[in-house]
């Protein structure tokens, strides 16, 4: 199972592809971490990241994912909201706005019924 992770606000593909690089740098991550590129149309010169794909599996991916993921958007200066798809479900965590982003990404991971999506 994967988990789905986009961006809105700010400067989207500047902000993905730092996320991208962030989690990269996670050694539990190491390997699951994908860019998805979004097609290019023909007024365009190169594609930019549309999503990030993080593989999900056993040994604490999931919770390295999420603490990860609440460390990155403590460090934004950038009024950015992150969304994380899993299990069928979506969290959306603003990163001015939360208190409390690893209890709700690691419910949305784990499949939580208590996550109100």
């Amino acid at each position: 199972m994967d988990a789905v992770i986009r961006i809105r606000g700010g400067d989207e593909v500047g902000e993905l592809a730092a996320l991208v690089g962030w989690l990269r740098a996670e050694r539990e991550l190491e390997g699951a971490v994908q860019a998805v590129r979004r097609e290019v149309s023909e007024t365009e010169l190169g594609s930019g990241l549309d999503v990030i794909t993080v593989a999900l599996g056993s040994g604490g991916v999931g919770v390295a994912l999420a603490q990860s993921l609440s460390a990155w958007l403590r460090a934004r200066r950038s009024d950015v909201k992150v969304t994380v798809t899993a299990n069928g479900r979506t969290v959306e965590v603003d990163a001015r706005r939360v208190s409390d982003p690893i209890g709700l990404i690691t419910r949305v991971l784990d499949g939580d019924d208590d996550t109100g999506n």
